[in-house]
């Protein structure tokens, strides 16, 4: 099996302030896991079966729907668990903080442009702060599992923070108030965790 069902550095009950025990073991144990298994399943035996998750992301176009659908799901979630933290919240500081006051203006800016993407993303998908080829943060959103890695992505850069907008994600909760769901999510982003990620990605 190329890829593994990632651990969570916390209790399914940690985020409890914006996401719920029950939301978080099924989106993690089920979903997350159907992606991992349908994803290896469809690379079993090709010559991508040895690969990074990036690899295939990087060359989504010459991989059948499966890997498009399942290993975009691996990928996505293996970064939303890891961006999320029951400490989390507050501002970012330091050099992304710089960044995202030099781009969008202010924290509270860039906010509003994540949730309003995550908002007005039809259907499933994703809203996504990213590095950008030009080395600069974006907003954007991709449909269903899609990310801004793949090489057919209308937005192209490296993926540093992610808010899932599948129902699966908020629905048990705050049922179609998906804006309520993008509005407390803030509070378990883990500010570290997405500075490391800026870090590596310029």
């Amino acid at each position: 099996m190329a890829f593994v069902l990632p651990s969570l550095s916390y209790d399914y009950g940690a985020l409890d302030k914006s996401i719920d025990a029950q939301t978080m073991e099924i989106h993690h144990t089920k979903h997350h896991g159907a992606y991992v298994t349908n994803c290896n399943n469809a690379i079993a035996g090709t010559e991508w079966d040895d690969k990074p998750i990036e690899t295939l992301m990087a060359n989504i176009s010459k991989l059948p729907p499966a890997v498009r659908n399942n290993g975009g799901g691996h990928f996505n979630h293996a970064l939303f668990w890891q961006i999320l933290s029951p400490n989390g919240g507050g501002a970012p500081t330091g050099a992304l903080a710089d960044a995202i006051n030099s781009t969008f203006g202010s924290f509270d800016a860039l906010k509003e442009k994540m949730s309003t993407a995550g908002a007005t993303r039809f259907g499933s998908g994703w809203a996504w702060l990213i590095v950008a080829q030009d080395g600069k943060l974006a907003v954007c959103s991709t449909p269903n599992q899609d990310n801004p890695l793949m090489d057919i992505a209308e937005v192209k850069g490296t993926p540093i923070l992610g808010i899932d907008v599948w129902e699966h994600a908020y629905y048990l909760r705050y049922q179609n108030r998906r804006p309520d769901y993008l509005k407390a999510i803030w509070d378990v982003i883990d500010w570290n965790a997405v500075a490391s990620r800026y870090a590596a990605a310029r």
